[in-house]
């Protein structure tokens, strides 16, 4: 069993730390504060090819496997949380395209989608069906050579502004095989957005209702087969949650290496804070806790890479642990900066304030435990 990244790993991984250091840390408190959702930027991250990591080549992609995907994401994240998240959901959503779709769909969307020239979002939730993904209630009909759509979709990243949609509804009876999964485009008449969340955190990716009234979409937008789009988009959560528990690593990082910075200069009682040992055991946790998350992240990249029976597992058991580990890590780096972590000044509080979405998106951490005990339970 080897734990080294070997040297192409390293050299993205490298990359992928300059970008974040260049391109987003030194803007994440700006778009925290105004709200502002980076295209240009994150066009840029296309360009080193973010955008399309796990995609194939053939139309733009990068190929690479779900480890260099967790490296990147971590690194990113450690720039900006909430970009690097947004980021993730464009390469899940891509991916599905580029997997699942025809060769006209792949043609059509996926070399524009690597480069960001179009942005995507993935619609799965709804208003009245988060956890219980596959009462979903959105439908589909045939109508001649198209479908017509009626429904919405909530807590949608870049709805409004993404370009394309991939969008589960309901063909056929109740559960998941009924559904099915569309590519739908941003002027599609019937397709509407409602206004924009104000959210705790994640500030800087807009987020609304996608609502679908008498939305015609071309036939030919159907993604794979009829009645395969909740197994589609539970292949595209396994990665992708692997992806937004790296993304918690990130920003979990910037917290334990911020902390460590302050508690060596910040002085009480006449000492640096790092000489009490309840810093210093405090510090040890977060870090054993920390590299223990990244470990089991990888395991369930691996697991992805090597198409591993125990994938969809391994994948809940690390977005669970590591998505509650790390918003305990900057909760606890909060406190160790006292009335200072409070304050927009240091990075703590927005660092807080987007990990703790973590934990419900992408399948809640309950929803994992789940997954887990039935995985488990099948054996």
């Amino acid at each position: 069993m080897d734990f080294a990244l070997n040297d192409d790993q390293r050299a993205i991984q490298d990359a992928a730390r300059q970008f974040a250091e260049a391109e987003l840390a030194p803007h994440s408190a700006e778009w925290d504060e105004t709200k502002h959702f980076p295209v240009d930027v994150m066009r840029l991250a296309a360009e080193m090819g973010f955008c399309g990591i796990y995609t194939a080549e053939e139309h733009g992609g990068m190929a690479l496997g779900r480890v260099e995907a967790a490296l990147i994401f971590e690194e990113l994240s450690r720039g900006d949380v909430s970009t690097a998240a947004f980021i993730s959901i464009h390469n899940m959503a891509t991916w599905m395209i580029d997997s699942f779709g025809s060769d006209d769909l792949r043609v059509r969307y996926v070399p524009r989608l690597t480069t960001m020239e179009l942005i995507a979002s993935y619609c799965l939730t709804e208003p009245g069906s988060g956890s219980d993904a596959a009462g979903l209630r959105t439908t589909a009909k045939r109508d001649g050579d198209h479908w017509v759509l009626n429904g919405s979709k909530a807590f949608i990243s870049g709805a409004g502004t993404s370009d394309v949609y991939v969008v589960m509804a309901r063909t056929g009876g109740d559960g998941p095989k009924g559904i099915s999964t569309f590519v739908v485009e941003k002027d599609t008449p019937g397709l509407s957005f409602g206004a924009q969340e104000k959210k705790m955190g994640w500030n800087s990716q807009p987020t609304a209702i996608v609502a679908f009234d008498d939305c015609r979409v071309p036939a030919a937008n159907l993604l794979g087969k009829e009645g395969d789009g909740f197994r589609y988009a539970m292949m595209g959560l396994d990665g992708g949650r692997l992806n937004i528990a790296a993304c918690s690593l990130g920003g979990a990082r910037l917290a334990l290496e911020t902390t460590q910075a302050y508690v060596t200069t910040r002085k009480q009682f006449g000492k640096s804070l790092s000489d009490f040992q309840n810093t210093q055991f405090k510090l040890a946790d977060m870090a054993t806790q920390l590299e223990a998350c990244r470990l089991m992240v990888l395991r369930g990249a691996w697991a992805i890479d090597t198409n591993h029976p125990e994938k969809t597992k391994w994948c809940a058991m690390a977005k669970r642990m590591a998505t509650d580990a790390c918003f305990q890590i900057a909760d606890e780096a909060l406190q160790l900066h006292g009335g200072y972590g409070y304050l927009k000044d240091y990075p703590l509080e927005r660092i807080v304030r987007d990990l703790r979405v973590h934990r419900i998106l992408e399948g809640t951490n309950e929803i994992m435990r789940v997954i887990t005990a039935r995985e488990m339970l099948r054996q």
